[in-house]
């Protein structure tokens, strides 16, 4: 049987692409990755598209699947045992839901955050229009590093919810925002986290950069 492929853009600028990379990690699924280049012509049309259209995409024996919710819940009714939702409903459901809302959400945020891993601010002006979608990430997460007790979202492992945040994790770094300490702390347990680290480094060999980009892809 062939390998699993992953349809994915830039490791630097993609958030996207980065979730259903760290979705197929929490599988435990390897997989090929296949590379959506960012030139010129590309890049237009990269900009353009919701994050249900081509990047990231999942190709497993004969299954097409994209959109990082559905590659979510392809992997864990393929792979329960990887546990990647919560046991308990109660607790599971709220992992979905917060899944979802920064999936369809947070338009300010990633608009006046793009992802960059290969910058790092000491001091940015964040435009006010992003502070409500800020102050809301950080209820979600204080709520859920109190009730499951951390460090990651719900408890000692990371779950779908944590590979969905990810992301947001890093423009936090990047911009240099400023955080709750529980919030600060969430965002170095992701930086710390294995998967992150392939990835970061993984970004930093890459030799293209992205003028002028201000929209997530």
């Amino acid at each position: 049987m062939a390998k699993a492929t992953l349809t994915i853009s830039s490791k630097t600028y993609s958030a996207w692409s980065l979730r259903g990379w760290l979705l197929t990690q929490l599988a435990g699924l390897e997989v090929d990755e296949q590379r959506v280049e960012n030139d010129a012509a590309d890049r237009a049309e990269l900009l353009l598209l919701s994050p249900s259209v081509l990047v990231p995409r999942l190709t497993h024996e004969g299954a097409s699947v994209w959109d990082t919710l559905a590659i979510a819940e392809y992997l864990n009714e393929l792979y329960p045992d990887a546990q990647m939702l919560p046991a308990d409903r109660i607790a599971r459901a709220h992992c979905r839901s917060i899944s979802g809302e920064i999936h369809s959400g947070f338009t300010n945020l990633r608009s006046a955050l793009p992802m960059n891993l290969k910058v790092r601010h000491e001091k940015f002006p964040v435009f006010s229009g992003a502070r409500p979608d800020i102050e809301r990430i950080e209820v979600i997460w204080q709520e859920c590093l109190g009730k499951y007790g951390g460090p990651f979202l719900f408890g000692a492992a990371p779950t779908i919810a944590d590979a969905m945040y990810a992301p947001v994790t890093t423009r936090f770094l990047t911009y240099a925002v400023g955080l709750s300490a529980p919030s600060a702390a969430y965002c170095q347990t992701i930086a710390a986290w294995a998967p992150m680290i392939q990835w970061r480094e993984a970004a930093q060999a890459e030799a293209e950069e992205i003028e002028d980009l201000d929209v997530e892809f």
